[in-house]
């Protein structure tokens, strides 16, 4: 979608909107002892979700009820609203909920909007710690307590060098996490258990690579911005777009990528 820069500045501004909304809905919950918790997995696997989940969602969706009332939204709380503009607002008001039902700030509020091409601008930012991650629309950087500085993700260097990075240790099916593995065990450094912070990491250059699998458009989309706009790629484990979900692999560099992405596909195939 070709855009003004008139509209990728309002798109920006209305995403910091957003981030700073879901701030005032999440930080008075975590490490409270108010804090309930709903499983809303019918019983199956364990899937939390609390009001402060629900509060943000609610918040950032009544904010573009105002500011964008055209574009459609995806949510992962409250479902879709479908739009006119071509443009969708992508929502996950707490990635990783279990993190932040265990007192962890790894957790993060991530928001994209996004064409039918995938992510054009994406947040990911951490409001206990209070950083946020940008990319896109011409912008790279990290601002934080401590500093603003611009992202760049990790020079090439090789896999046995390298620290890959995962949420849950399963991964995903017995195959994905037998092809984690394959790749972990040929690099340097593995660390489970970051949820949408491991992929700051990677936009920030401190980590070479993320992978997961079983992951909804909301789990991906603002990662694939940050990470992209600081030079890394983001692509699912046949090194296609990745903005759908499912399996995918965030990478530091092309070289890295590839060489992750050979291993993986001779465990679980093209």
């Amino acid at each position: 979608m070709s855009m003004s820069e008139a509209t990728q500045t309002d798109l920006v501004r209305v995403a910091h909107l957003l981030a700073d909304a879901a701030r005032t809905q999440t930080l008075p919950l975590f490490r409270s002892d108010s804090l309930v918790i709903d499983d809303k997995s019918g019983g199956q696997a364990f899937d939390p979700v609390t009001a402060a989940d629900r509060g943000a969602e609610k918040a950032m969706r009544d904010i573009l009820s105002v500011e964008r009332p055209e574009d459609a939204i995806l949510g992962e709380e409250f479902g879709t609203k479908s739009g006119t503009t071509g443009l969708t607002w992508v929502l996950d008001p707490i990635d990783g909920t279990r993190g932040f039902m265990s007192g962890t700030p790894t957790w993060g509020v991530l928001i994209a909007v996004s064409d039918a091409d995938g992510p054009i601008f994406g947040i990911i930012d951490q409001p206990y710690i209070g950083e946020r991650f940008v990319g896109g629309c011409g912008l790279s950087e990290m601002a934080g307590p401590h500093w603003t500085r611009k992202l760049a993700t990790h020079p090439p260097r090789p896999l046995a060098d390298a620290t890959v990075m995962t949420t849950f240790p399963e991964v995903g099916t017995a195959d994905e996490m037998r092809a984690f593995q394959a790749v972990a065990q040929k690099a340097r450094l593995t660390r489970y258990g970051m949820d949408c912070y491991g992929y700051a990491l990677v936009a920030s250059g401190q980590v070479d690579l993320v992978i997961e699998a079983g992951l909804k458009p909301y789990d991906i989309q603002a990662p694939i911005a940050v990470v992209e706009a600081a030079g890394g790629i983001v692509t699912d484990w046949q090194g296609n777009p990745a903005h759908e979900g499912g399996r995918c692999i965030a990478a530091a560099n092309l070289a890295i990528h590839a060489e992750a992405l050979a291993i993986l596909n001779g465990v679980v195939g093209a």
